[in-house]
């Protein structure tokens, strides 16, 4: 027989930001991401693709973080924005970015309802950690004012040598 409690009902949703988010090394990064409606969240996974198999960004089930399942480059940085998640709110703070955390970032929900159905939706965020412009542009600026004083040391050296080299114009080549 079968009860109406043992049907278990499966929902899957993927959404992609393809904007991204943009920081500057050390600051903090705010990687959002919003649970459907109607369910209590029972599994909070947020992963980089690449370090699957290594650890998850941030763990969250049975009602509580748990940093053991994270990545060693994440253990101690992330933490829920609204660690009550309320109106269902999974974002999480990356703490003091660094250039090796840009990636896509992905966020997993699993929620059950009263009616024990379970939902997963994903999200995936896609995270940039970059120097400002300023930096590229003195580094330009500075290669360029380089070349210009080699090629002035250059010619300089050039013209030295032409007046150091004495004009005999008794020598017959022929």
């Amino acid at each position: 027989m079968c009860s109406s409690r043992l049907l278990r009902f499966a929902v899957f949703s993927l959404c992609v930001d393809p904007t991204g988010l943009k920081v500057k090394p050390g600051e903090d990064a705010l990687l959002q991401c919003q649970s459907p409606g109607g369910g209590s969240i029972i599994l909070l996974e947020w992963s980089r693709p690449e370090l699957q198999s290594e650890g998850y960004v941030f763990f969250f089930r049975n009602n509580r973080p748990y940093e053991k399942y994270q990545h060693e480059s994440f253990k101690g940085r992330v933490e829920l924005r609204d660690p009550n998640m309320k109106d269902g709110d999974v974002s999480v703070i990356v703490r003091n970015v660094t250039i090796r955390d840009t990636g896509t970032y992905e966020c997993e929900i699993t929620t059950r309802d009263k009616e024990s159905v379970t939902s997963e939706s994903k999200h995936s965020v896609n995270l940039t950690v970059t120097d400002s412009g300023e930096l590229t542009v003195s580094v330009i600026v500075g290669v360029v004012v380089s070349v210009v004083l080699i090629l002035i040391v250059a010619c300089v050296i050039k013209r030295r040598r032409l007046w150091v080299l004495p004009i005999n114009t008794d020598v017959n080549m022929f």
